[in-house]
């Protein structure tokens, strides 16, 4: 499983590698984004590079932002640990435009925000806003393991919809799903009477066994 992602993940590389513009339109390579964390260290949006990352604009005096955050706590939680065909894993690149520290802070602890998060504090002068042009709040962008922006400004489900698009199944559960559907096949023939002495009731508990053997093998 863990192989196929990578394979993935490198033709991917491969693809983007060349001729890629910078901008903020779907398409393009998001521009890095290098600003201090609460702690003072300044963490780069490259630094993530490998993994599907939400840039999220946000600020703690943002009514709209706040509500949202819990969808966006949510699909972390539910994502962050998936391997996806656009990247390995799921995180969130948080930029505030709040100016006052003290505020920033309590709204990250208030809210559960526990990615990456960093600010200027310039409020409405952030560096990085001016470059997303972005100009309401709350604004994101959804990037692959390459930077290149996927999609804009999602909220509520359409989060999690989109990230769904390129969730990596994993096959066991897969393969535990067909294999529940058999045994429920196979309990619905031998109850019958007229199925019950059928050829179809060995074929299906031979299949039964073989994906059995397979799960096993794979956990």
């Amino acid at each position: 499983m863990k192989r196929f992602t990578i394979l993935v993940f490198a033709i991917a590389i491969a693809i983007y590698a060349s001729g890629q513009n910078v901008g903020t339109e779907i398409g393009d390579i998001a521009p890095d984004i290098k600003l201090p964390t609460p702690e003072g260290d300044s963490i780069s949006l490259y630094s993530l590079r490998g993994k599907v990352v939400l840039i999220d604009f946000w600020a703690s005096w943002c009514g709209p932002c706040r509500k949202e955050n819990p969808h966006v706590v949510e699909a972390y939680n539910e994502y962050k640990d998936k391997s996806f065909s656009v990247g390995e894993k799921f995180t969130v690149y948080g930029v505030s435009l709040d100016k006052s520290k003290d505020s920033w802070v309590k709204g990250i602890a208030d809210d559960g925000l526990v990615w990456t998060n960093v600010s200027d504090l310039a409020h409405w002068n952030c560096a990085p806003a001016k470059e997303y042009k972005v100009r309401g709040i709350p604004a994101n962008f959804l990037i692959d393991g390459n930077g290149v922006i996927l999609a804009k400004n999602l909220r509520g489900e359409k989060l999690v919809q989109e990230l769904d698009k390129y969730k990596v199944l994993d096959p066991i559960v897969e393969f535990e799903q067909s294999l529940k559907e058999l045994k429920l096949k196979y309990n619905l023939l031998e109850s019958s009477e007229k199925y019950s002495s059928r050829k179809e009731l060995k074929k299906l508990q031979k299949s039964i066994s073989t994906l059995e053997k397979l799960v096993n093998s794979l956990k």
